[in-house]
């Protein structure tokens, strides 16, 4: 093919037409339309480098190769060698080089793949970042945790962006239980919440133990929920009543330890004060509150009441139940009961308190329960300990619910 670049119009057949290459500089027609796609996702392998040098190497080569054989072909020949060679087709190196064959570049190719895939390994980049901060009142057993906002999350949705939102679970427990989330913003990768979610009854056990798990997720109206990404925090990081700030990348969603005995799972919070007044000759119980308890209606509440026992209760006259509060999970009954007992005889009691929730027309479901006494443990005992060792004097102490007390039967 000639072409004459001054003067006449140059003529060039469909053929060529079709295989010009239209990069910057002089036309020149390509043999293959395929070299238009590299083999290489993120561009040259590091191999190729010394590769690109041997193009001025080139008119040298056909001189000592075709010295035999003269033919015009071999120049094409060697075109489609360098231009297979820039591209990685052959992944060696052209002509019979007496390099030591060690250095051949075939387990490179899959470290390059890897690195191609790096892009989506960097939650950074790919997942997003999220600002937030923690307070433990320590003084209230209240943890304030204070969404701020996210910035770059990954697009969910078809156009681009995403409905984000947040929710939070403390870990071990019931999710159901102790689930709190934000609101849900729309068409946003970049959402700003300054919205503060509090869980009430956090004990300092709670803070050594315990880890804060806080995901930002997408929400569908159609299809379930996707999960964007998270990040968890070990309570134990918090000092009381200082509030610490975070910025920090979330990751892809980790495991969850199922290994916890199910008997203690957690089914909410319940502040209970005790009290031995020496002027009634009886133990004062008072049923203050409830906070984050299951779920147990199809409407994502329940209505629930709580009952309490002295035992061992021979004559059956110890139960004392509170009002019915209606379709919530953070109930406030501010009831108290009294128990005639003289103080000398508490040592061999057990108060057990158990909170249900309310149905027409069916049993009562059991939402949870908690056991105070000499046989009981950590905060539980403790809390008996002081009731037996400070006469008149009001001790609260929030409690976990679980969803098996032992030896009870969990009957209405």
């Amino acid at each position: 093919m000639t072409l004459r670049r001054r003067g006449e119009k140059a003529t060039i057949s469909i053929q060529e037409h079709m295989a010009i290459d239209v990069c910057p500089g002089p036309i020149r027609p390509i043999k293959q339309i395929s070299d238009y796609f590299p083999r290489f996702p993120r561009g040259l392998p590091p191999a190729t480098g010394p590769r690109a040098e041997a193009p001025p190497d080139a008119p040298a080569r056909p001189a000592a190769a075709s010295a035999g054989r003269p033919s015009p072909s071999d120049g094409a020949r060697d075109d489609d060698e360098d231009v297979d060679q820039l591209f990685g087709a052959y992944g060696t190196s052209p002509g019979p080089s007496p390099g030591p064959s060690p250095a051949r570049p075939p387990a490179k190719p899959p470290e390059d793949e890897l690195d191609a895939d790096g892009y989506e390994s960097d939650d950074c980049t790919a997942l997003g970042t999220l600002d937030f901060s923690l307070l433990y009142d320590q003084e209230n057993n209240a943890l304030h945790c204070t969404i701020s906002k996210a910035k770059g999350l990954k697009p969910m949705d078809h156009n681009g962006l995403a409905d984000p939102y947040v929710k939070l679970h403390l870990l071990p427990g019931a999710s159901k239980a102790n689930k709190l989330r934000t609101k849900t913003l729309r068409n946003t990768l970049n959402p700003t919440w300054n919205e503060t979610l509090t869980y009430y009854g956090i004990t300092d056990e709670d803070m050594i133990r315990k880890t804060l798990r806080i995901s930002v997720c997408d929400e569908d109206k159609f299809r379930h929920n996707e999960f964007i990404g998270e990040t968890r925090v070990p309570l134990k990081k918090l000092k009381p009543n200082h509030t610490k700030t975070f910025s920090i990348c979330l990751e892809k969603q980790l495991p969850v330890d199922k290994t916890e005995d199910k008997s203690l799972e957690e089914r909410g919070r319940i502040l209970i004060s005790l009290k031995y007044s020496s002027q009634k000759q009886g133990l004062l119980v008072g049923i203050v509150r409830c906070a984050h308890l299951a779920a147990m209606d199809a409407n994502g509440y329940s209505d629930p009441y709580v009952k309490t026992y002295l035992k061992p209760d021979v004559d059956k006259k110890s139960k004392h139940k509170t009002a019915v509060k209606k379709k919530t999970l953070n109930p406030e009954f501010n009831e108290e009961f009294c128990y005639e007992i003289k103080h000398g005889d508490l040592a061999k009691k057990t108060l057990e308190v158990t909170v249900w929730d309310y149905d027409i027309g069916k049993s009562n479901d059991f939402i949870g329960g908690v056991v105070l006494g000499i046989n009981a443990k950590g905060e539980r005992l403790k809390h008996w300990f002081d009731c037996l060792k400070n006469k008149d004097k009001r001790i609260e102490r929030w409690h976990t619910l679980t969803n098996e007390l032992p030896g009870a039967v969990l009957s209405d």
